[in-house]
């Protein structure tokens, strides 16, 4: 599977970056970046719901996998751009798949959540 490396590490490399890579905020903030470079402030607006220590958390740990670039400009208040990598950008077809998928199947998806919670409900125990 992986060259030199044993089956189990990269099976455990493999699913660290999953991890990372499935968070919400990761493919928020990837999407975001999509089509151009945004400062933290606009990504902060962009990515609803995000609070400001994780936006923080999650730039850091996309730019220390090389997924993005944070550009320091030497200005007052100083002025910090972020932006997709090419091996962030690889990422978009692949995210932007995931996310057709889960609008085509929300509906069912849904509507099987429905009918296994009223299953599972105390109420419909015996």
């Amino acid at each position: 599977m992986g060259g030199d490396e044993p089956d189990d590490e990269v099976c455990r490399q493999v699913l660290r970056i999953l991890a990372l890579i499935g968070d919400k905020w990761s493919i928020l903030v990837i999407g975001q970046l999509r089509d151009r470079t945004l400062r933290f402030s606009e990504l902060h607006r962009a990515v609803t719901g995000i609070s400001q220590r994780m936006l923080t958390l999650t730039l850091r740990q996309l730019e220390r996998d090389g997924l993005l670039t944070r550009t320091v400009h030497p200005s007052v208040p100083p002025r910090v751009d972020y932006a997709l990598t090419a091996l962030g950008t690889t990422l978009l077809d692949s995210v932007a798949a995931l996310a057709e998928w889960a609008t085509t199947h929300r509906q069912e998806i849904n509507s099987n959540r429905r009918r296994y919670d009223a299953t599972r409900s105390p109420r419909a125990q015996p």
